[in-house]
C-alpha cells in the first residue's frame, strides 16, 4: 500500500494521542506513529523534530480540544448550580472506563513534567473555575472561590471512582457533586436566615 503523501498535523497528532492514551507515553515512537499514520518516520521527524516535541504537540492538541469542549459546555449550560454539575459531568464523559482513565493518569504525568503543558493546565483551571463561579453568581450563601472548590471536589471524585468503578463515571460524579453543592450551599443559606 502506498504511503499517504499529505496528512494534516491535526490528524497526525490525533493518531499520536490515541497511542498515548491507548498504550501510554512510552508507546509513542516515530516508528509506531509512522505505521499508524501512513507517513514515513523521516517525514514525522522533519515535522516534529524529536519525540519530546511530538509528545508535547500531541498533548497541546489535547489541551486545545479540552479548551474548546469547556467553552462549548460553558455556553450551553444554564448558569445555575445544576448547570455547574452538568458541565463537570459532561467533562467526565471524556474519561471513559477505568482502563482509559488509568492510562489518562499516565498521560497527565507528562503534562506535569513539561512547563509548557503545566501552563496550559493552569490556564484551563482558571477558565473552568470562572465558568463554575458564574453558575453560582445568583445563588445566595455561596462561599468565595466555589469554582475552585467544586473543581477540586470533581477531580477527587474521579479518583475515588477509580478505586471502585462499579458504575458509570458520570453517575458517580453527578451524585458526588450533588452532595458537594448541598453541603456548600444549604448550610450557608440557612445560617443567614
Amino acid at each position: 500500500m502506498p504511503r499517504k503523501k499529505v496528512l494534516p498535523d491535526d490528524r497526525v497528532l490525533d493518531a499520536a494521542l490515541e497511542m498515548l492514551h491507548g498504550s501510554g507515553p512510552e508507546a509513542l515512537t516515530f516508528a509506531a506513529l509512522a505505521k499508524a499514520s501512513g507517513l514515513s518516520g523521516a517525514t514525522l521527524v522533519q515535522r516534529f523534530g524529536s519525540k519530546d516535541r511530538l509528545k508535547q504537540a500531541a498533548l497541546l492538541r489535547a489541551w486545545d480540544t479540552l479548551d474548546e469542549k469547556t467553552a462549548r459546555l460553558d455556553a450551553e449550560m444554564p448558569k445555575t448550580p445544576d448547570g455547574a454539575i452538568a458541565l463537570l459531568v459532561a467533562l467526565s464523559g471524556s474519561y471513559g472506563g477505568i482502563e482509559a482513565y488509568a492510562e489518562g493518569l499516565m498521560v497527565l504525568r507528562e503534562d506535569f513534567r513539561d512547563p509548557v503543558l503545566r501552563a496550559r493546565g493552569a490556564a484551563w483551571k482558571i477558565t473552568l473555575c470562572k465558568a463554575l463561579d458564574a453558575c453560582f453568581a445568583k445563588t445566595q450563601g455561596t462561599p468565595e472561590g466555589i469554582g475552585l472548590l467544586m473543581a477540586s471536589h470533581w477531580q477527587g471524585s474521579l479518583l475515588w471512582w477509580g478505586f471502585g468503578p462499579d458504575w458509570p463515571v458520570q453517575d458517580f460524579v453527578a451524585d458526588s457533586l450533588k452532595g458537594f453543592v448541598a453541603a456548600m450551599i444549604e448550610p450557608a443559606a440557612s445560617s443567614k436566615q
